[in-house]
């Protein structure tokens, strides 16, 4: 008797959980950044399956057989939307999966810009907090649709989050928008950051174009090299999903100077970038210390 008591005390806990988690909305997000924001305005509520995690690529990303099984068990879908996961489309399609599927990115007024002589839209749109309030509310709409018995929570948490949103714009307001006018013209990787730059009047410069995928050619390397000698390019920042060693040819070879590292399209896998809005401060200082000086 005394053994199945203690069999039973051990067990409990163990049916305790998986009820627990029987119990919460399957939330599958194609990326770190949207899993993070999810997260923030689900709370306790929300099971996420993030499919590209930190410091991994998704212009790059091949899915598994373990992602077509999540979007299978999933309620709801998240996903950026402007072209950025093509990947993705194609699995729901495939997979058949009656999950509602959503994109973070409605409402975003896109960039276009010119990739190998098509327009295309820039998917990079959460760079501009202006931006992110949209995909805090797409995010938060979807959850109260797929699971309006929380609603209360989820607007409760969207709210204090956007808070934190709003107290980060003012500041990037404060330290970009007071940069040197000869200091604002840098160079990344890839072109991820327009958003930012077109909310501050800072001029990004990439060798890849939108897409890591993208592999510059050396005449667009040496053409770009001459650019950034002309204008005179304050830095040149690495990027976390992207190998540094081509940044590092062209800050040599043009004088430029290595600013620092910068988060673009997948959060940290730990450290003060491992949260959204711990990137975009993190990339805020960055830029703000490599570019406020004379």
């Amino acid at each position: 008797m005394r053994a199945l008591l203690v069999l039973f005390s051990l067990l409990l806990p163990l049916s305790l959980s998986t009820a627990q988690a029987a119990d919460k909305l399957a939330v599958v997000t194609s990326f770190s950044i949207l899993a993070d924001i999810t997260r923030q305005v689900g709370g306790e509520h929300v099971q996420i399956t993030d499919m590209v995690g930190p410091d991994a690529d998704a212009h790059t990303y091949e899915p598994t057989p373990d992602d077509a099984k999540a979007l299978l068990k999933a309620r709801l879908i998240i996903k950026n939307g402007l072209g950025f996961e093509p990947w993705l489309d194609r699995l729901v399609a495939s997979t058949g999966t009656r999950a509602m599927v959503i994109s973070a990115s409605r409402g975003v007024i896109p960039r276009s810009l010119d990739e190998d002589g098509e327009t295309v839209s820039d998917p990079h749109a959460w760079h501009n907090l202006a931006n992110a309030e949209l995909y805090v509310a797409n995010i938060t709409k979807a959850l109260v649709a797929a699971d309006p018995a929380n609603q209360a929570d989820y607007q409760r948490n969207s709210q204090a989050y956007l808070k934190r949103i709003y107290a980060l714009l003012a500041e990037a307001k404060a330290k970009l928008g007071s940069l040197p006018p000869g200091n604002r013209k840098v160079v990344t990787s890839h072109d991820a950051f327009g958003y930012l730059g077109q909310a501050y009047g800072i001029d990004f410069m990439a060798p890849q174009g939108l897409s890591t995928e993208r592999e510059p050619s050396a005449a667009e390397v040496a053409a770009l090299i001459t650019q950034i000698r002309n204008a005179k390019v304050k830095a040149v920042f690495m990027e976390n999903i992207k190998d540094a060693r081509l940044l590092k040819q062209i800050a040599e070879e043009s004088g430029a100077h290595i600013g620092g590292t910068l988060y673009s399209d997948a959060l940290a896998a730990k450290g003060p970038a491992s949260t959204f809005t711990g990137l975009f401060e993190y990339n805020l200082d960055t830029l703000y210390d490599a570019l406020s000086q004379p």
